[in-house]
Parts: structure tokens; C-alpha cells; sequence
């Protein structure tokens, strides 16, 4: 009598799209749950954007030869929808952190799940997130004027692939901060520079505005290029060679952070 034949094991990449987006859908259902991190990080770009718009505006328009508050509104919108990234990200540091804290991702590595899958998870939630919250600030900024009339459809197409390519860089960052930190308040701090970046970018006044000294500063870290040309795409302007300097930027922060966060994972538990 012959042996029944055990089921076939689904290929191996099947299982890692499977656990993949079960962790994918287990990040999205923790931000559902608890959704007072990701809005209080999304306060802070609402806040500076109607702050600079409707307190600064005027003033800030004059100085950079504009012909008023609308003018301030397409500058200045670019650089807190980079902004909003930044401080969304912050909120996966503390996630992996803490599952990290508590145990979970010990306990992860001990399953019969595709290792990747974990962080997989983190990042495509995160990158999910960052997309939702450049929506909502960018309604808000719609809502008090912002208009991209003069930009064409693939620059539109081109703005979301960068904003999606500059979430995907910082979140990798983030998952390897949060895998580096021993709390989530240490992950939290870690982070912060993805918030205080932009402050000293040209989100705000030109970059050549800037004292000589300060000046290479803003110019030479990845979010003033990701700004530059973000600007550009959505206003229909040049853009120059900050397309190829925010594009560089963005697949060096994820080689970096992809290379620290697996290394980090595949350490063992101390």
C-alpha cells in the first residue's frame, strides 16, 4: 500500500509575500489602534505650515521678492511635505524599538516565518504612512491656497515617486535607529535629526540667503536637493541637478540603512 504523499510546500517566495504582508497588515492594524503617535508627529508640519503662512507669510514673501502670502505658500509647502516624512518616521523608530523592548521580534525570529518579512513589514507600513500624511498636510495646504497649476502630469507622477523613494530612504534609517535603540524614548531621540534636518534646509528662505558660513550646511544634506526638486515639479520650474542629488541621496540612505537595520536584526539577543 502506497504512502500518501505529504503537500507540496509553497515556493519560497510565495511564503515571504505571504508573511510579508502579514506583518504589513499587523504595522497598518498597531497605527489604527494606536493612532495618537502618528498624529501628534503630523501636528507639528500642520502647525509650522499654517504658522509661517498666516504669521510669517507676508513678511517672509517681501523678503524673497514675492507679491505676497500666495507666493510663500508654493515655496514653502515642498518643504513641509519632506518635513511630514521626517516626523513620520520618527513614529517607526519607536515601533521597532519597542517591539524590540518587549520581546516580539525575539520571538519572531523563533517562528517558522521568512526572517525579512519582520522588517519588510516595518518599512512598507511606514512608507504607507508617510503617503497617507503628505496627503493630509497636502489638503491642508490646498485648503489655504496651494496650487500646482502649472506642473504637468509626469511631473506630478515624478513628485509622488520621490516622495515615495525619500519615505522609503528615511524609514530604512528609522527601522535601523529603532533596532540600535535600547527604549523607544532612545529610538524617539535618535531620530530626531529626520525632523530637525529640514529647519536648517531650504523648506524656509533659499539656501543662498543663508550666512557663508551656514550656507554649506543646508546645501549639502539630502533634504535640501529632495526640496529643490520637489519645488520644481510641483510648480513646473527647473530643477536642475538636484533631480540626480536627490535621487542619489535617496538609494544611498537606503543601501545604508537596508545594510544597518538586516545587520542589526541578524544579531542575536543579548
Amino acid at each position: 500500500m502506497s504512502t500518501p504523499l505529504a503537500p507540496a510546500r509553497p515556493p519560497r517566495l510565495s511564503l515571504a509575500v505571504r508573511d510579508s504582508w502579514t506583518m504589513v497588515r499587523r504595522n497598518l492594524l498597531h497605527a489604527r489602534r494606536y493612532p495618537s503617535l502618528t498624529l501628534n508627529l503630523l501636528l507639528t508640519p500642520i502647525v509650522l505650515l499654517l504658522l509661517f503662512v498666516y504669521i510669517f507669510g507676508g513678511v517672509m514673501s517681501a523678503g524673497m521678492g514675492g507679491d505676497g502670502r500666495s507666493d510663500y505658500i508654493a515655496y514653502i509647502v515642498p518643504g513641509i511635505l519632506m518635513m511630514t516624512i521626517g516626523g513620520t518616521v520618527i513614529g517607526t523608530a519607536v515601533s521597532v524599538a519597542t517591539d524590540m523592548n518587549e520581546g516580539v521580534i525575539a520571538r519572531f525570529r523563533t517562528m517558522a516565518i521568512h526572517r525579512g518579512s519582520v522588517l519588510v513589514g516595518h518599512v512598507v507600513g511606514s512608507v504607507l504612512q508617510c503617503v497617507a500624511g503628505v496627503v493630509l498636510v497636502g489638503a491642508v495646504a490646498v485648503a489655504i491656497g496651494f496650487r500646482s497649476t502649472d506642473a504637468t502630469a509626469l511631473e506630478w507622477l515624478a513628485a509622488f515617486g520621490l516622495l515615495v523613494m525619500f519615505a522609503l530612504a528615511l524609514t530604512w534609517i528609522a527601522v535601523g535607529t529603532g533596532l540600535a535603540s535600547p527604549n523607544a524614548e532612545a529610538a524617539a531621540n535618535g531620530a530626531q535629526p529626520l525632523v530637525l534636518l529640514p529647519l536648517v534646509s531650504s523648506a524656509f528662505i533659499p539656501a543662498d540667503s543663508m550666512p557663508g558660513w551656514f550656507r554649506p550646511i543646508a546645501e549639502y544634506q539630502p533634504f535640501t536637493p529632495a526640496i529643490e526638486t520637489l519645488r520644481g515639479l510641483l510648480l513646473g520650474t527647473g530643477i536642475g541637478h538636484n533631480g540626480w542629488l536627490a535621487v542619489a541621496w535617496c538609494v544611498v540612505l537606503t543601501a545604508l540603512g537596508h545594510r544597518w537595520s538586516t545587520a542589526r536584526f541578524a544579531r542575536d539577543p543579548q
